[in-house]
């Protein structure tokens, strides 16, 4: 059976409160051998780092502070996160980046924050987990004076255009393909064909962006393999070369826990 590395899963989350050591059973069964977990600002910390321990070798802790947290006190939350980086290493800086979707109130904070956590990846040396929602072109705007080779990480929840893609690669990041890649008018039926496979990780964000036939309901690292199977319909290849693939890619991006 193929293995597979969820390379984007909040399962600390309290949608899994009730059943998590159910969830993570049903992720080894299904073969998902590494869960990353990024995480979203100081409420989130504890929980992450308790299921790190529970579970060193599987769920592994990212350090960063989600866009749609930022607000006009954003620079406690960057101390914290600041000092949990000094402390101990972390997979990635993430989750980070922007959100138009949401709320645009807060806009220039998010453009300093994403500023201030890819000097923070610099300095440790470690990848940036991003988040784009709605903002994918305003965030390789705000990325591209910073690609200048000593950076990677990975386009969180990639949905954009094939002419993006193209961009996010050459600036040495991967893309990060979920659910979307399930969904009837997700887009991806158009990008994943032409992607090369050393280009993209897989993802769930679970609880959120469930895949089809699940598509509304929580979501669980244990359906990598529904988002597997789509990409090698699209691709025209086996499960066994994108296990290999995409756990490469992302054993390389988050090198410091290979």
């Amino acid at each position: 059976m193929p293995t597979w590395i969820d390379t984007h899963a909040h399962i600390y989350a309290e949608e899994f409160n009730t059943d998590r050591d159910d969830m993570l059973r049903k992720s080894e069964e299904a073969g998902i051998t590494r869960i990353f977990m990024p995480n979203i600002d100081h409420t989130s910390i504890d929980g992450m780092m308790e299921l790190e321990l529970k579970n060193p070798s599987r769920c592994i802790a990212m350090m960063g502070l989600h866009p749609c947290y930022v607000t006009k006190d954003f620079e406690k939350e960057l101390y914290l996160v600041e000092d949990w980086l000094s402390k101990r290493k972390f997979a990635a800086v993430g989750e980070m980046g922007t959100d138009l979707y949401w709320d645009k109130t807060f806009w220039p904070q998010q453009q300093e924050a994403f500023k201030v956590q890819v000097a923070l990846a610099k300095k440790h040396r470690l990848p940036l987990v991003i988040h784009c929602r709605e903002s994918i072109e305003e965030t390789i705007a705000l990325l591209q004076p910073f690609a200048d080779g000593t950076l990677t990480g990975i386009f969180h929840c990639f949905s954009g255009s094939l002419e993006q893609a193209k961009r996010i690669i050459e600036m040495n990041f991967y893309l990060g393909i979920g659910g979307v890649a399930t969904f009837k008018n997700g887009g991806l039926d158009k990008v994943i064909p032409d992607l090369d496979l050393n280009s993209i990780v897989l993802e769930t964000d679970s609880p959120y962006l469930a895949p089809v036939p699940h598509r509304g309901k929580r979501n669980e690292p244990s359906y990598i393999p529904l988002v597997a199977l789509k990409i090698c319909d699209f691709k025209k290849i086996t499960l066994d070369e994108l296990s290999k693939a995409t756990n490469a890619n992302a054993l390389k991006v988050f090198s410091v826990v290979s």
